[in-house]
């Protein structure tokens, strides 16, 4: 009896660290299977991640899209781990625009934002919000990536 009753208490103070979080994946525990999945993250095995890798990075912004559609996927974001708004700012304007959710992490823009240098809010799930400024230059194409200076 007072052995289950530590061990209840020890479940409980070590459960009570537990922060909740939200994860999908359609493939088998090595990396086979479907790799597309729901957050938009696209094949994570053939981008060197793959199954045995921790990804501690900086947040990324990869640029896709269309002139007038820019459809921006963000990577490596951490802390509550669930993006709930993200804003974008073009070096010629001084307002900030909501970006909408397209599918998994990736949100987009409408606004023809080409020649600018672009930078990002990024809103999680607990109310914390970072700026990426300046971090995506003015010559940027369309399929490139951009590393921030900022970690969740």
């Amino acid at each position: 009896m007072i052995f289950s009753t530590m061990f209840f208490m020890k479940i409980s103070s070590v459960s009570a660290g537990w922060l909740q979080a939200h994860a999908t994946f359609y493939g088998g525990s090595d990396a086979s299977g479907t790799m597309g999945g729901a957050c938009g993250y696209g094949n994570l095995y053939t981008d060197g991640y793959k199954t045995n890798t921790a990804a501690l990075s900086t947040a990324l912004f990869t640029m896709n899209g269309r002139n007038y559609f820019e459809l921006v996927l963000i990577s490596n974001v951490a802390g509550a781990g669930d993006i709930s708004k993200v804003w974008i700012k073009g070096s010629k304007s001084n307002k900030w625009e909501t970006m909408s959710r397209n599918w998994g992490a990736n949100y987009q823009s409408n606004t023809f934002l080409n020649g600018q240098s672009l930078s990002f809010k990024v809103q999680l799930s607990d109310g914390s919000i970072k700026a990426a400024l300046n971090v995506v230059p003015s010559n940027w194409q369309f399929g490139q990536s951009f590393k921030s200076n900022i970690n969740f």
